[in-house]
This record gives structure tokens, sequence and C-alpha cells, in this order.
């Protein structure tokens, strides 16, 4: 509908009522039709034989070609005797050229009766008209079904972001670009699987309800299954049942799977999203940095023919060596802060007071430095950024640094200030990993609802024995976030977690 003058308050009111009608007039349309026997929606298939997209780059060898092709009425410009319209496919828009002497008298007529939104079938000949747009001369066409509603009006769009998430189905219609993003991420995780595939990993697929939470630091959500009379997680991860195949024996395997955590909804965060996690024996954090960029590096270049890219207003070089800072370092850039002069947990206490950084009676030195960098670093990392060095307490499934046992071998990768990536040399030693859980535990007692539980069928797994191995996760729809400049996680996902209406 075209805007109105007035408060907003009355011109919400005749868009109401104009929305009404029109809807209306759209219900009398299909009455009158289903009435004359022509059922708009009785058509089961259509033979399609050729897209916008194929004819209007192939028109050198196409012209006057006869063609069958379907889509969505965008447009429609009556010129008496003769009309033109646009439509959309899967691949783009194509005018149409409708002439009454070529479609006969009363098909013209019922054509001219169509609305924006409807969905025909048209066979004809490729030409170019006299203004140069190549377009299609119908010779006949069919209604495969009627828009009971009408879309935004042309020049307004979709822009209530809100509706935009909720009506995805909408949003694709009438924004081409939102299409662009999902046909893109389509692609980024079909370029992550042929990577993999290609380095000789296995995609295997583990269980989405779980008896045990484990593998993050995240609030699960509870189901329960009634046959088994027994309450099951929604898994937070997919860590330990990939590292159980790595125990027996696969070596190389990787999972591109939805993850589900219980906790809030932010322009990076969704309850549900996409990671790829990835496990290979006999490697460790080095070859897990490797991995990162090489992957990272390989997918935008075929994805997006580039390695120099503009998100969030920065442009960003995916060519260069990634930065690499440990955790200490990073912080001790962007705080001034040296934690290496800081011996223990009282001491770390009071330096996160004298900077107002926020703390629990739980936290130790470790998670205090976590807290500094959070405080300090993120959104300093605009360049890609390995950081390194995480403290025990923040990572429990992380092997301990021999030189520096309060420390794990693990990397986070930073980019325009949010996490891409996370990767451990993976802790393989059973009892360590039965402490760490006992601690983990312990902090669940206190109050962290994040703190892992004890999975006794991992470590069992662990006592058969797991080698040396190099673990990684990547959250995918952050990386799509990256490599199509979205500001919002909800840009990137069809279907995000909405409040319903009127709730």
């Amino acid at each position: 509908m075209s805007e109105q003058n007035g408060t907003p308050e009355l011109n919400e009111g005749l868009e109401k009522r104009q929305l009404s009608e029109l809807v209306r007039v759209r219900r009398q349309k299909l009455a009158a039709l289903t009435a004359s026997g022509k059922d708009p929606f009785a058509e089961v298939k259509y033979p399609v034989n050729a897209s916008s997209k194929a004819i209007i780059e192939g028109f050198e060898q196409m012209d006057g070609a006869e063609v069958s092709l379907a889509g969505r009425i965008m447009s429609k410009r009556d010129m008496g005797k003769a009309s033109f319209c646009d439509i959309v496919d899967r691949y783009g828009k194509i005018q149409l050229y409708v002439k009454r002497d070529n479609v006969g008298q009363e098909a013209y007529a019922d054509f001219k009766k169509l609305d924006i939104g409807d969905i025909v079938g048209v066979n004809g000949k490729v030409f170019r008209t006299h203004k140069g747009e190549i377009s299609v001369a119908v010779d006949s066409y069919t209604l495969l079904a009627k828009a009971l509603l009408p879309l935004p009006e042309k020049f307004h769009g979709l822009r209530d972001t809100d509706l935009r998430y909720r009506q995805r189905y909408v949003d694709l219609i009438v924004n081409p670009d939102v299409k662009d993003v999902f046909i893109k991420r389509s692609a980024i995780i079909r370029e992550m699987r042929r990577f993999l595939d290609e380095r000789g990993f296995i995609e295997v697929e583990t269980p989405v309800l779980q008896t045990v939470a484990g593998g993050a630091a995240a609030r699960p959500f509870i189901t329960h299954h009634n046959t088994l009379d027994l309450d099951m997680y929604l898994r937070i991860s997919l860590e330990l049942y990939l590292k159980r195949l790595i125990v027996g024996g696969f070596e190389k395997v990787y999972e591109i799977g939805r993850v589900f955590r219980n906790e809030g909804i932010s322009v990076r965060h969704n309850p549900e999203f996409t990671l790829l996690e990835l496990y290979e024996a006999y490697t460790d954090l080095s070859g897990m940095m490797e991995l990162t960029e090489s992957l990272i590096r390989e997918v935008a270049l075929r994805v997006l023919g580039t390695l120099r890219i503009s998100c969030g207003g920065h442009d960003i070089d995916l060519e260069a060596p990634f930065a690499r800072l440990t955790m200490t370092e990073a912080v001790r850039r962007y705080s001034g802060v040296d934690f290496d002069g800081v011996a223990s947990d009282d001491e770390a206490r009071a330096l996160a007071r004298r900077h107002g950084v926020a703390v629990e009676s739980r936290h130790k030195r470790g998670d205090i430095l976590s807290l500094f960098f959070e405080h300090y670093c993120e959104d300093k990392l605009i360049q890609p950024t390995f950081i390194l060095e995480y403290p025990v307490e923040i990572s429990p499934l992380a092997k301990r640094m021999p030189q520096k046992p309060g420390m794990t071998e693990r990397f986070e990768l930073f980019v325009l200030g949010r996490e891409h990536a996370n990767a451990f040399s993976e802790l393989n030693d059973p009892l360590d990993q039965r402490e760490r859980f006992i601690e983990q535990m312990r902090l669940k007692a206190q109050g962290d609802e994040q703190a892992n539980e004890i999975d006794e069928d991992f470590l069992i797994a662990l006592e058969y024995g797991m080698p040396p191995t190099g673990g990684l996760g990547i959250g995918v729809d952050r990386l799509v976030m990256l490599l199509t400049d979205s500001a919002s996680i909800r840009d990137v996902l069809l279907f995000p977690t909405m409040k319903p209406l009127g709730d």
C-alpha cells in the first residue's frame, strides 16, 4: 500500500481496510475461476525446460527458441492489446510479452485479471524487445497457483525486521538480496564438506537426544522420552560422541549439525544453531590452526572469489597469516594488566575489583583472566586472530600445556570481535578428565548452570585409549555472517527462533 498522510494510527487503519479489500477482491476472483471450471490449484505439475538465468545468459544460442518456464508474477504493465509482466523463478527475473493475438481473446482477458504474486507457467519464444530487454513472447500460459494475499507494495517492500523473520517466505519473495544470502549459505556448507572430504575426513551423525549434556559450557533444553520414562537433553555440542569415534579408530571424523542451547537471544546468538565439529587423530593444536586457516580461505575463495571481504564496515583480510596472541598477551595489550604477575585467586579478585570487572566467589585466577579478556579484548580483535593458552578452569576438555599446567592447548579464532572457531589439543588422559568433570560438578552445585556433567560412558571410552587428537569447532552461522556481511544471526537463519505473536 502507498503511504498516507495523517497520524500513524490513521494510516494503520487505512492500510488494514485497504488490505481487507484487496483480499476480498482476490477471493472473489478465485470463486469466479472455480465457478468457471478453471481451478487455479488443479495442476499437479508443469513441464519446465528453461529458467530465467539460462535464457538471459544463453540468449545468443536461445534467441527464437521455444521455451517452457514458470514463476511468480512480480509486476504487470497493461498496454491494451498487449501486456508486459515480470516473473521471478529460482534464479532471477525475466520479462514476458503477452499479446492478445498470440494467446487468444479469452485467455488474454483472463491474463489481465491475474494479480501480482500469482504463479504461472508459460510457453513461448525467446526474443529481445526494441528496448533491448531479453524476454519471452508468450504463446500460452497456465495459472498454477492463485495468491490470495497481496505482496508488500513494490517500492515499500518488506522492511519490518520482525515481520521479515516471522514470514521468511514473503521476505524471500520480495527481497532478492535475502535469497542471495541463503544461496551463499548453502554454497559455504557445501564447500566446507568438500574441503574436509578431500582431506580424508568421514562425515558422521551423532545423537541429538542425549542423557548427558556435555562437550560445552551451556544450559541445555530438557525433554522427556515417554516410552523410557526418561528425561533427556537436546545436545549442546557434538564433541563427546565424535571423540568416542576417534577411540573406535575412525581417526578423521566431522559432523555439521544443529545444536541447542537454552540461552539468551541476540544478534550473535540463537537457541538452535549450526556447528561444524571435527576431530583428527595424531595431530594437535598447530594442526588445527593450519586446518582452520586453510578451510576458511578456501571456502571464501570458492564462494566469493576473493580473500579480501567487507563486513560490518571493516575490510577483512583473509589472505594474510592470521595473527596469534596468548590470552595473557591480549589482556596485557588492551588493559595494561599483566596476569603473569598474578599468583593467587585472591590477587586476581582484588585486581578485578580495581578494574570494575564483575566476578563471583567461585571464580578462580583463570576464570578472572578470561573475564578480563572478554571485558577488554574481544571487541578489539577485528582482523582474524588466534587467541591461545586458555586457563584450565574454562577448558575442561583440553590438554594441559606441559610447561604451563594452569593453561591448556586451546585456541579461539576471533574476527570482527566475535568468536568463530574453538579448538583443542584434546585431553586424552581419563584420570585427568574425571578430575575435571568432578570440578565441573562442584561448580554446578555452586550455581553454575553451564558447567559440564560427568559422562561416565565417555570416560570409559577414554580408558580404552584415545590417541593424541586435535579437535575443532566452527560456528557455521557466524562464518556465514562474516562472508555475507550480515549484521545479525537472524539474517542467516531461514527461520530464527521467535516469540509467538500475542504471547
